[in-house]
């Protein structure tokens, strides 16, 4: 959006339609002389805590807030230096020592706090501490569950965090894991201020520290107001080289849960940008010409989990039923429009170790009903199915393909009900594993398969992790921690090609589709680079 100058409000207000009264009441004071980006954003975060989340509405939320050690260069899986500027791995996989960046500061007089000192290794020994030491000062606050950091194995994994001096941290591991410097580069390593913690703590406002984030990103946190706006301001202190500081004075997060909301304002100049548009609107943004669509090939897997630990669904049988009963070439043509590719296996094809030799079962609701009979389940069956309350690029309309669902399962004697509650209330929900069967997806976060692989591994089957199957399989689980340790890309290649075929003879879940990822931006805006994590990064990004 251009800088809007007192003169040209009532023209914009005009022809533009700014009529977003949420942002703009908020955003009038300082209209005039900054420039600011509007995200009209899909849903609300639950805080700004990476390390507490495990939905990308919430990553968004944080991420211009918050550096981890390393970084994906914007826009592809390449690890660079973030906070550490340089790192050393030993011989054996071990041990990682890193060297921290000198002189970056934190953000000032977010919640009334100024720092005293600049980021040191206490700080990562704050961050990581808290989520791996159940006696740490911060590891109850905000209920105390970090399952990205549970569910990749690391309080297993870790042996010890030391600091060497104010800048030298070494991280020693039990197993060697390949995955580790990528790991890192995820949102839930995001580095915090211990000063911060501290200066709250004294104050007896823990809770604070999840609410009102302190970082040394490229924007900082001003304000939340629930379910509306986010907004942040640039951060002039910003370490990182020029074209990925701030770009733009302002950025604001309009929260829009509707997409066709979403197209609107972005029609008439309320945001410069959207995610997850509805397929049925492609055709015409792409022939808007103040509009820009980009689009590339989703890192994710949109899929249906079996709870495998509740009957029927302890039978194989009845899992390959419920498979066989679906028409997933329907659903894919209904609702993806095009824009998605049947699944087989849990990785896309564009990932590394793909196995394509890997058969899905056919759709064949006869075969399903004699799997049933086999499994000596009765029919008329009553089951539950969850549907996600929000659109996500792997799955553009959960609720349609519930109701397809629905309806395939109604042929083989199953009665389905649907179910659904609020985005984070769906999500805690199976992660306790309160649901029979549900749909969910995934986007990869660091272009290794383990990060998909992982979502059926042992460690996330536990109640509050990721693994919505709740299905732990030894023979796959054994391949998953032998890989993590193996530097041969060949050999992991070998084991994750071997897993891929124990999933499909175990079928924990549905695999649906694989999604193309399509956002949607104004003309005037510039340096977007969209990134193979389905993540939304705004530094670097301008106005022309």
């Amino acid at each position: 959006m251009p800088i809007v100058t007192p003169s040209r409000r009532a023209h914009l207000a005009t022809t533009l339609g700014l009529a977003c009264a949420a942002v703009f009441a908020a955003l009038a004071p300082q209209a005039a002389v900054a420039k600011t980006f509007v995200y009209c954003s899909e849903g609300s975060p639950e805080n700004f805590t990476p390390a507490l989340n495990t939905t990308g509405t919430s990553f968004d939320a944080a991420r211009p807030v918050y550096d981890r050690l390393t970084h994906f260069s914007r826009g592809s899986t390449q690890v660079e230096p973030g906070l550490a500027e340089s790192w050393t791995v030993s011989a054996d996989g071990k041990v990682f020592t890193f060297k921290l960046r000198k002189n970056v500061k934190f953000h000032s007089g977010v919640g009334g706090f100024k720092p005293t000192r600049d980021f040191s290794a206490d700080d990562v020994l704050f961050s990581f501490e808290r989520q791996w030491k159940p006696e740490h000062p911060y590891h109850k606050v905000s209920g105390g569950k970090y399952d990205y950091f549970a569910d990749m194995g690391l309080p297993e994994d870790l042996q010890s965090i030391e600091k060497i001096d104010p800048h030298t941290l070494r991280i020693t591991l039990k197993r060697a894991n390949v995955t580790m410097l990528a790991n890192l580069a995820m949102d839930f390593a995001s580095i915090h201020s211990a000063e911060y913690a501290d200066f709250l703590a004294k104050q007896n406002k823990k809770e604070q520290f999840d609410q009102v984030p302190v970082g040394t990103g490229p924007f900082s946190f001003v304000t939340y107001q629930k379910d509306a706006v986010i907004r942040f301001k640039a951060n002039k202190d910003y370490w990182a080289p020029a074209g990925e500081k701030a770009q733009v004075d302002d950025l604001v997060f309009a929260i829009t849960p509707d997409p066709t909301a979403r197209y609107s304002k972005l029609k008439a100049g309320e945001c410069h940008f959207v995610i997850a548009p509805r397929p049925a609107d492609l055709p015409e943004m792409q022939k808007d010409p103040k509009l820009q669509v980009i689009n590339q090939p989703g890192l994710n897997i949109a899929y249906w989990a079996f709870n495998t630990q509740k009957p029927p669904f302890d039978k194989k049988e009845v899992r390959q039923a419920f498979s066989m009963a679906i028409d997933r070439a329907a659903i894919i043509k209904d609702v993806y429009l095009g824009a998605g590719q049947p699944a087989k296996n849990l990785i896309p094809p564009t990932l590394w170790s793909y196995n394509d030799k890997v058969a899905p079962l056919p759709h064949d609701a006869t075969q399903a009903k004699a799997l049933l009979a086999k499994a000596g389940v009765k029919t008329p069956l009553d089951v539950d199915l969850w549907y996600m309350p929000v659109q996500r690029p792997y799955n553009p309309n959960a609720k349609r393909i519930a109701e397809m669902m629905q309806a395939d399962l109604a042929k083989i004697g199953v009665n389905a009900k649907l179910v659904t509650y609020e985005w984070g209330e769906y999500r805690k929900r199976m992660q306790q594993g309160e649901h029979l069967t549900g749909l969910l997806g995934w986007t990869g976060d660091n272009g290794d398969p383990d990060n998909f692989f992982f979502l059926h591994g042992c460690d996330a089957a536990r109640p509050g992790g990721q693994n919505l199957s709740k299905w732990c399989n030894k023979e796959f689980d054994g391949r998953l921690e032998k890989a993590r340790a193996l530097s041969d890309t060949k050999e992991r290649t070998r084991l994750y090609q071997e897993m891929q075929q124990i999933e499909a003879d175990e079928v924990p879940d549905f695999k649906i589709a694989h999604s193309v990822v399509y956002e949607v931006m104004r003309k005037e805006v510039s340096g977007y680079k969209q990134s193979p994590f389905g993540s939304h990064q705004f530094n670097g990004v301008t106005l022309k």
